[in-house]
């Protein structure tokens, strides 16, 4: 006697058929997927930041200090825990377009800036000509509202006005967050505070 066929099993089937991609590319090891659409060619996406683990510093730092901010550049997110011992905060984040541009390690916030300047670098002046020298903060500005500059030239942590780079590979080396995001980090972050880049 041949097997029945329910609608249950067809359904079933059905959708682990269509479940398989994505539990496939959930397996990956890769950092940067690359199957990603350019930025250019996306819409605007809110991440919901509950997706994120909370970590806890002691992993990462050896004392709090003044705060201490950690970039995972894996799950594109950024922590932060002040000094005081109760604040932390975690905001989904923008990230570098390649391994290549991400700079990991150890550094700390060594200035601030409120609608910052923006001055791309020569590596990227060479991968887009049509960039300016510079360009004064204001709308369209690719640091947004805020700025945090580290110890290593050319890497900050900033705030972005294109809000589809969050969560996504799109940057050339910085960590960037949503306006809001920056604007309410910024004013908990002291000049000292300690950053990682995992």
């Amino acid at each position: 006697m041949a097997p029945r066929i329910t609608r249950r099993a067809t359904l079933l089937g059905l959708a682990g058929t269509l479940a398989s991609p994505a539990i496939l590319r959930a397996q990956s090891t890769d950092a940067f997927p690359t199957d990603e659409a350019p930025i250019r060619d996306t819409e605007a996406v809110k991440r919901n930041i509950s997706a994120f683990a909370q970590q806890s510093w002691q992993d990462h730092f050896e004392e709090l200090g003044v705060g201490c901010l950690l970039a995972d550049v894996t799950s594109r997110a950024v922590h932060y825990w002040g000094g005081d011992g109760e604040t932390y905060r975690l905001f989904p984040s923008s990230v570098p377009m390649s391994e290549d541009l991400t700079k990991r390690g150890y550094t700390e916030v060594v200035r601030k800036a409120k609608n910052p300047r923006w001055t791309p670098t020569p590596n990227m002046r060479e991968r887009d000509p049509s960039l300016p020298a510079f360009m004064n903060g204001g709308p369209g500005n690719p640091l947004g509202t805020r700025a945090m500059y580290l110890t290593w030239p050319a890497y900050l942590v900033h705030g972005t006005h294109d809000t589809r780079k969050i969560g996504r590979q799109s940057s050339s080396g910085c960590i960037g967050l949503y306006n809001q995001h920056v604007e309410e980090l910024y004013e908990m972050v002291q000049i000292g505070t300690q950053v990682r880049i995992l």
